[in-house]
């Protein structure tokens, strides 16, 4: 995942149609370590949110990207709401199907109105390791 890409907004539709060969989808109580060896010949994996206030496929993610090095599209599928967008992304998701009657262009107006973060994230260094990093490679 580019830390400069922004997470990619779909509606079932669009999900449907955007098919790949090897696909992995677990389970939000799945441990992403016991499936790390099917995470590391796909090309998508699919983390499912049951209701909105399940949250572990947040966890997952961050496992999947930091611990398993995946750097395919890491989904988000169910009930996918515009305010959990910027979060998603922050912990590595690079898409997510937007739940039936979500307005694609208020989700990403949420997206739009964060374009930086002070922190690090799963993708991005927080500026200050940046700026050190910089300065021991210049010398």
């Amino acid at each position: 995942m580019n830390g400069n890409t922004r997470i990619r907004l779909l509606d079932a539709a669009a999900h449907l149609a955007d098919a790949v060969d090897r696909i992995v989808a677990l389970d939000n109580d799945a441990d992403p370590l016991d499936h790390r060896d099917a995470i590391a010949q796909a090309q998508r994996v699919e983390l499912h949110f049951p209701s909105f206030t399940d949250g572990r496929a947040f966890s997952q993610a961050y496992l999947i990207r930091r611990r398993l090095g995946f750097t395919g599209d890491l989904r988000a599928t169910g009930d996918v709401l515009a305010d959990q967008l910027i979060q998603m992304e922050r912990t590595g998701f690079s898409s997510a199907v937007l739940r039936e009657g979500v307005d694609s262009g208020d989700a990403q107006r949420q997206l739009d109105r964060f374009a930086s973060f002070y922190q690090g994230d799963v993708v991005r260094d927080a500026p200050f390791r940046r700026h050190e990093q910089e300065v021991t490679a210049d010398g």
